[in-house]
């Protein structure tokens, strides 16, 4: 099995490395692809190292089996002819294929079996906000059909990559220490701060963020459901949190949804009020489930429930699904 990482410098390929390591991922060999910056840098994997060979146009992907991109949407429109030439199966964690109706976008625990079906042989891992959401409504979809959706996302610093969360920890120091705060990757500041923007605005006046839940629910849900996202950063610095509200077509009582949330694969229930018990970034840092708590009716819909969950927007929200999807294909051979 040769695998290849490209963009193995940024947060997602380093999580790419230690997911694959720590799911015992089958590898005879590995390769590193990375850009102008990043190429010559080494790092090592299962105690041999490996530098990271520029980005080309070339025959380097002769061979490759498996091929995790996350390298921004710009590289993975420009080099997926190049990386799928030879027959590799481009895994890809931008944005830039998601919405082609001829390559699947898919979440293992919801519709694994649409990898099967790649003709351009790649497959696109769902925006990081849309994974967590849909690894928690597919069990509930299950009980009754899902009519729309509301969400508030809580998105930590990772979403933005590695220097951001550098930015974030630098920007707290500075504060500490009376300096001028560095605000280079968002708009504002984000320490001790709120920013109701994640990525750019479109015409109607929600983000490309927001507009990625709406479509992106649809096609991995196979369903005519309507969501409505608010996208929000926060200071936290790792793992996102949503807020969300589900409309069913027939009313669910709680104790269904969390018997259903309970026996679903990739969720841990955590819901005990009495103990304060509900899931939290600080905790949900590097493990591999969505959290789901604070499961309740919806007391402005007779047909609503309204739960909360958190999630590693690094690990499930991109590298780990990239994983599991390589994992699903391999077991189908």
């Amino acid at each position: 099995m040769k695998v290849a990482i490209v963009g193995a410098s940024g947060a997602v390929g380093q999580e790419f490395l230690r997911v694959l390591d720590e799911r015992n991922f089958p590898i005879d060999e590995l390769v590193l692809f990375g850009s102008p910056r990043s190429a010559g840098s080494k790092y090592t994997f299962r105690g041999k190292e490996y530098e990271v060979k520029l980005l080309q146009h070339n025959d380097d992907f002769k061979g490759v089996d498996y091929a995790f991109v996350s390298a921004g949407a710009g590289a993975s429109k420009e080099f997926a002819e190049t990386i799928t030439k030879y027959g590799a199966v481009m895994i890809d964690n931008s944005s830039a294929f998601r919405m082609d109706p001829d390559v699947p976008l898919v979440v293992p625990e919801c519709n694994a079996a649409d990898a099967l079906v790649r003709p351009r042989g790649i497959i696109a891992n769902p925006n990081c906000t849309t994974i967590m959401m849909v690894v928690v409504l597919k069990p509930i979809e299950a009980l009754s059909h899902i009519i729309r959706i509301h969400v508030a996302s809580y998105q930590s610093a990772s979403g933005a990559g590695a220097q951001a969360m550098a930015e974030l920890q630098q920007q707290y120091q500075e504060l500490v220490e009376g300096k001028p705060v560095t605000v280079k990757k968002f708009a504002y500041q984000l320490a001790y701060n709120v920013i109701p923007q994640v990525d750019v605005f479109t015409d109607n006046g929600y983000t490309k963020e927001e507009m990625k839940m709406f479509n992106e629910t649809r096609k991995i849900l196979h369903s005519d459901v309507k969501c409505s996202a608010m996208c929000v950063r926060i200071s936290s610095l790792r793992s996102h949190s949503e807020a969300v509200w589900i409309e069913t077509e027939k009313p669910l009582s709680v104790e269904q949804v969390q018997a259903a949330l309970a026996a679903a694969p990739g969720v841990t229930l955590q819901d005990d009020p009495a103990t304060q018990t509900y899931p939290m970034p600080l905790f949900t840092g590097g493990k591999d489930d969505v959290y789901v708590g604070r499961v309740r009716k919806d007391l402005a819909n007779e047909n609503g429930i309204t739960l909360w969950l958190s999630s590693d927007q690094i690990r499930k929200g991109a590298a780990l699904n990239a994983v599991q999807i390589a994992e699903y294909l391999i077991s189908q051979k």
